[in-house]
């Protein structure tokens, strides 16, 4: 057969792969590798087989090959095939020989020589090597080498930063701290071209900074954009593209303003009803505003849709959380977590399904699978320690609560978490100290949802007898919600110790207007008549 009749059907193969064809193309291109028995071609007819998903048959006839072991393309798809028969010991074989330092730099694991990735074949073409070390890491990460799978992740995107698969299991499986996503990104090398790559990376690391700090990250994607993209109906696309409005519903997620992320989401929900990354946090948006009804119909869409994913059934355990029925979202967080051992939320609601309910062993066990689990994730450490909380292990929660803040520096809740602790244990001028970097530390403006931080911090100087100071903090909580028994008969109990008989009166009464029955109240009050009384009989007296 002549070369331009062979060439001929190569284009058929492409042509059929294309149009997913896949039959079809293992048929014409077995024809072409019988004919040429040229290495080219029977990779094609490899790659149709993979396509086709007969990976036995398609491993089979690479690894015939005599060139399996010389070409990195035919030694990675011989291993996509193991992967896909899930043979993980065999596939690490296939990629051969290589170690690989906590930095993510690959090491020749005959000579110990550094190797250096370079951009290889055409213009804009992934790095081949890099794909090799991505494949090692989800290998490693289906034999629960967790260590191993972090540090052949970094080595993938710090061979090509284009291979996005590797940060995203880096980030999605928690596997570095914030600082250290922030160290790795600042690692990269981008060419000249790729700047808004870069920054639109940095919008996807974890987002705990100050609120100016994530705005002018976003900011600058916006600017790098602009500069790189022509056409100003373009820029608008992607300014607005979900994957980046995704990212800024996850930070308003982390500032608590919940209402404004669910929004977000609910709008680009609209827009893409099939984003996952965006349904996971309008769940969460959904979860923290009660919205039971909202919870629902996605559960019932997402468990006719994906009835083969962690987070359709992580939304079903979210509806029966919301609704108050621990014991059937305990059951649907646990199924979530068979169908994916490295999905957290489901970890993490498991956990909170029992620590609701105060079964405390069984909240701690979910807590510390999900702290082993998520390395990078500060959440299951800190609900450890609210759980040591709970049962008055003070020192235990405050050992918790530090490593939490270890991994996470800039989370303000941890700090609130540590103020309560110093609390409790009577160590009020501590208790200050990290109730105010509670509140430097919060990102956007006071909301209410931090309003019983500042009555805590409040009542913390209340202990130490600064009384001007605690009534300030208390006045200011009453800016962020008024219905708050706490800070009104805090606020009455500081004014009383102050001698101000009048003003204590008056806030006991508002005190109790929220809560008639309340006990402390109702004696203070009477206590505060007296003392009022018998100040103006003193002041009678010494006018007579």
């Amino acid at each position: 057969m002549r070369e331009e009749e062979i060439e001929k059907i190569r284009g058929v193969v492409r042509d059929c792969v294309s149009k997913h064809l896949y039959s079809s193309a293992i048929f014409f291109a077995d024809k072409v590798a019988a004919l040429t028995n040229d290495p080219a071609d029977i990779y094609m007819q490899a790659q149709a087989l993979f396509l086709g998903r007969h990976y036995r048959r398609a491993f089979h006839l690479l690894n015939a090959s005599k060139i399996v072991l010389r070409d990195l393309r035919f030694r990675y798809l011989a291993a996509k095939c193991l992967e896909e028969l899930k043979e993980w010991d065999q596939c690490l074989l296939m990629l051969g020989d290589a170690k690989v330092d906590e930095d993510g730099n690959v090491y020749d694991a005959k000579d110990g020589n550094l190797i250096y990735f370079d951009k290889d074949g055409e213009d804009r073409e992934i790095n081949i090597s890099s794909a090799i070390c991505f494949l090692r890491g989800k290998a490693y990460g289906a034999l629960q080498n967790r260590s191993q799978a972090r540090q052949w992740y970094k080595a993938a995107i710090k061979a090509d930063p284009l291979c996005y698969e590797a940060l995203e299991c880096l980030i999605e499986s928690h596997m570095l701290t914030s600082e250290e996503e922030s160290n790795l990104l600042s690692s990269l090398q981008f060419s000249p071209e790729d700047g808004w790559l870069s920054s639109f990376y940095s919008c996807l690391i974890k987002k705990y900074d100050k609120e100016s700090t994530v705005e002018a990250r976003f900011k600058k994607l916006e600017n790098e954009i602009s500069g790189s993209v022509s056409g100003s109906s373009m820029i608008s696309t992607l300014v607005n593209n979900t994957d980046l409005l995704a990212c800024k519903a996850e930070y308003y997620h982390q500032c608590c303003q919940y209402q404004k992320c669910f929004e977000l989401t609910s709008g680009l929900l609209e827009k893409d009803p099939f984003h996952l990354k965006c349904t996971l946090v309008h769940l969460a948006a959904a979860m923290e505003l009660g919205n039971s009804n909202e919870l629902y119909l996605m559960a019932c869409n997402l468990v006719k849709d994906y009835p083969s994913k962690a987070l359709s059934w992580f939304a079903v355990g979210c509806y029966y959380y919301c609704i108050k029925k621990y014991a059937e979202a305990r059951r649907y967080f646990s199924k979530a977590t068979n169908i994916d051992g490295s999905f957290s939320p489901a970890w993490i609601g498991f956990g909170n399904s029992f620590a609701a309910q105060e079964e405390g062993d069984q909240a701690m066990s979910a807590y510390r699978t999900a702290a082993r689990l998520f390395p990078g994730c500060h959440l299951p450490t800190l609900y450890i320690g609210m759980e040591y909380m709970r049962t008055h292990s003070y020192k235990l929660a405050d050992q918790f609560f530090m490593q939490a803040k270890a991994i996470c520096p800039s989370d303000p809740l941890v700090y609130n978490e540590l103020g309560v602790v110093s609390y409790h244990m009577k160590e009020y001028g501590k208790a200050v100290r990290w109730f105010e970097k509670t509140l430097a530390h919060i990102p956007s403006v006071l909301t209410e949802i931090w309003e019983p931080t500042v009555v805590n911090l409040a009542h913390a100087f209340r202990k130490l007898r600064k009384y001007r100071e605690a009534i300030s903090y208390y006045e200011r909580a009453l800016t962020l919600s008024t219905k708050s028994l706490s800070t009104y008969s805090g606020l009455a109990y500081t004014y009383h110790l102050q001698g101000n008989f009048s003003a204590a009166i008056s806030h006991y009464h508002k005190a109790l207007w929220l809560k008639p029955d309340d006990q402390f109240c109702t004696e203070m009050l009477n206590v505060a008549l007296m003392d009022e009384c018998q100040n103006g009989l003193d002041s009678t007296v010494e006018l007579c």
